[in-house]
């Protein structure tokens, strides 16, 4: 395990002076949340924004320093501006390190041009939830793994920040990405996809305890950073996007061309509440929503046989008829979705001919067709 200190990389920073201001950077006060986990190193430049190409090269300087620290193998780092750079300083927001034009939050429209598509990927799918505890990520990897078995080359990214759980459902949580020439980073392969997810980043039960701006920074750098065609180009991303309705979500939508949405609820009235927001989210942002799925939808008793609807039954599906928009199907709660996924080893991959697979690859022949 790495033995790198903060106080180290502290000292090591302040051998770098501000471009214009005769001071360096530690002192001015520009760095801002530094963490060290395990090797891997993570912190914001806050600057002015007409500062921005400038302070870009000073950032690459920052990381270039601390990559030549011995114990240190990775380095994250994000560009900051306070909004406007005016009266409410307590407001920072990301400022994108590739461009010069501002990176999209809650209450930023979209850029005027329109959201790029992520380079090495053709379909870019998000699978969204109004609430955590549905499954979601779950249902994002079977997904992505019914893609692959209905021939076509996946992957999956893993947005939430506070809670990745993409590591340990695809059986690599110790893995980590290597860097490549021109600052790019590998993702990681397992069960035939890639993905990418700051788990991979982070040391093991490591909380990430950042403002929004570094949330939201460290997913547009991964976005861009990651070379998702290393092994081949991707016909479909699935975005495993984090639960609610907030500025990781809206920066998603609004600064990446997406195909379309998907929406994970369980039949519970109160998952549905919530459903129904992101359901809003995506049509305030013209956003194409391909359908509801209902997870946890039923139980059938392994001893008995008997069927029992937990948290109700129906609810998406009636969900969907009142929004207008398709009905993918239904998952049940079960216990070895649960086991296999908690495993590292979804059901999809790990019993390819179970009735439970034969649901997910059915959903996934749905949103093939509308991708079509």
């Amino acid at each position: 395990m790495s033995d790198v200190k903060r106080e180290q990389l502290l000292e090591a920073l302040k051998t770098i002076n501000h471009p214009t201001l005769d001071t360096n950077i530690v002192d001015l006060g520009i760095i801002q949340g530094l963490v060290v986990k395990d090797g891997n190193v993570g912190f914001a430049l806050n600057i002015n924004p007409s500062e921005v190409d400038a302070m870009e090269n000073i950032r690459q300087r920052c990381d270039q320093l601390l990559l030549q620290i011995n114990g240190v193998d990775k380095v994250t780092s994000v560009l900051t501006a306070e909004r406007g750079h005016s009266d409410n300083p307590s407001t920072p927001e990301p400022v994108k390190a590739f461009e010069k034009k501002k990176f999209g939050g809650h209450g930023t429209p979209p850029p005027q041009e329109g959201p790029d598509g992520i380079a090495g990927v053709k379909h870019v799918i998000a699978v969204a939830s109004g609430k955590g505890g549905v499954g979601k990520s779950t249902t994002s990897i079977n997904l992505a793994l019914a893609f692959n078995k209905l021939g076509l080359k996946a992957g999956i990214f893993d947005l939430d920040i506070y809670g990745p759980s993409v590591p340990r459902l695809m059986g690599i949580p110790d893995a980590r990405p290597e860097s490549l020439e021109g600052g790019k980073i590998t993702p990681l392969k397992n069960h035939d996809i890639v993905s990418m997810s700051i788990g991979y980043l982070m040391e093991k039960d490591a909380a990430t305890i950042w403002r929004g701006p570094m949330v939201m920074g460290a997913i547009q750098q991964m976005t861009n950073d990651v070379k998702w065609d290393l092994y081949s180009p991707l016909d479909v991303l699935i975005l495993d996007l984090p639960p609610g309705t907030g500025d990781a979500q809206l920066t998603m939508v609004q600064n990446i061309k997406l195909d379309g949405a998907v929406i994970v609820s369980t039949p519970q009235d109160l998952a549905l509440i919530d459903a129904r927001k992101a359901l809003t989210m995506f049509d305030k942002t013209k956003t194409n929503v391909f359908g509801i799925i209902e997870n946890m939808s039923y139980f059938i008793c392994p001893h008995c046989g008997e069927r029992s609807d937990i948290f109700s039954h129906g609810g998406a599906c009636d969900t969907a008829k009142e929004k207008n928009i398709d009905f993918l199907g239904s998952i049940p709660l079960d216990m070895e979705i649960r086991k296999l996924s908690d495993d590292g080893n979804p059901i999809v991959v790990s019993q390819p001919d179970s009735p439970h697979t034969k649901a997910y690859i059915e959903i996934a022949d749905k949103i093939l067709e509308k991708l079509s």
